[in-house]
């Protein structure tokens, strides 16, 4: 989808007009992959707009550049002060938030220790990621997710979203929304940008983080919104033939938040429309993010943007 222009974009600590956040075509990041980074929403509300899990996020972004041993001189308060600062200042609400760290310019080489190490942080409006209103029509992809101890699957990183890209790419020229992809044994993993959870039975089953799938703090959210719900949660592999037999499935994940699986290979799930677990969970969700419902975890930071109508509520 296209991208819309904000103002300002957050760089090393300071606010620059859009248009001048620009990197050298030598910086490292380009060369050899280099960034970790994150997304978040911010919603509006009728009490005023607020961003989903900020914390949570900024965290996982310290955690991914450990991970690749990537200094960044920011801790969690000052990163989440750095996005409600420059979401104030863009005045524009509800938005997507892309925080993102990487290897600058200054070193080439495969050894990123001693190139520069730059943070940017931008928000634009941006809506509906998965296609369709009326549930998602997927497929499972012939990609399969990265092998343990080959990329880290815990660390949300650049170069993990090429194996993304062929799972997403190969799934929309074969007429599919989206891609699941399976592991490297064959058990289902996540989608190319999301999380996967499918309904038996009554009983919320979801892949656990040993098949390669990223910890999504939105799978979290609905992991704590089933409990909550008295809805039994499971983690555990699961085989590709599940998706075929399941009563219900969906994906989560900051950009697609809760949507339904409508298909799967040319196969209904159900009978194709948002079944009963799913129900509940994706009114809960967007129940609590946009204000309807009270924010009983604390999940959402309050900006101060007057804000326009919900992004992203189906």
């Amino acid at each position: 989808m296209p991208l819309e222009t904000t103002k300002n974009i957050w760089h090393n600590g300071r606010l620059m007009p859009w248009e001048q956040a620009q990197i050298h075509v030598m910086s490292h990041v380009i060369h050899y992959g280099s960034s970790v980074f994150e997304g978040l929403r911010c919603y509006a509300r009728p009490e005023g707009p607020g961003i989903f899990r900020l914390s949570e996020h900024m965290q996982r972004l310290l955690d991914s550049a450990k991970i690749y041993r990537m200094p960044i001189r920011y801790n969690v308060e000052e990163l989440c002060s750095a996005v409600v600062d420059l979401v104030e200042a863009n005045g524009v609400a509800p938005c997507y938030i892309r925080p993102i760290a990487f290897r600058g310019y200054g070193e080439m080489g495969v050894n990123p220790l001693r190139a520069p190490v730059e943070v940017y942080i931008a928000n634009f409006p941006w809506g509906k990621y998965v296609p369709g209103n009326d549930g998602a029509d997927v497929c499972v992809s012939s990609w399969n997710r990265l092998a343990p101890n080959t990329m880290p699957s815990l660390a949300k990183a650049g170069a993990n979203y090429m194996n993304s890209q062929l799972i997403r790419m190969e799934a929309e020229i074969n007429g599919y929304s989206e891609g699941i992809a399976l592991d490297v044994n064959g058990y289902l993993s996540e989608g190319s940008g999301e999380n996967l959870f499918v309904v038996r039975g009554g009983i919320l089953y979801t892949t656990p983080l040993a098949n390669s799938v990223l910890n999504g703090i939105t799978r979290n959210s609905v992991i704590t919104i089933a409990r909550s719900l008295d809805i039994p949660v499971v983690e555990q592999a699961l085989p590709r033939e599940m998706l075929y037999i399941c009563d219900e499935a969906f994906f989560s994940g900051t950009a697609v938040e809760v949507t339904h699986l409508r298909s799967v290979d040319k196969m209904l799930v159900g009978d194709g429309k948002m079944g009963p677990v799913t129900s509940a969970i994706h009114d809960e969700f967007f129940g609590i993010v946009n204000g309807l419902k009270p924010d009983r975890y604390s999940w959402l930071t309050p900006v101060k943007v007057p804000a326009a109508e919900p992004v992203g509520v189906s």
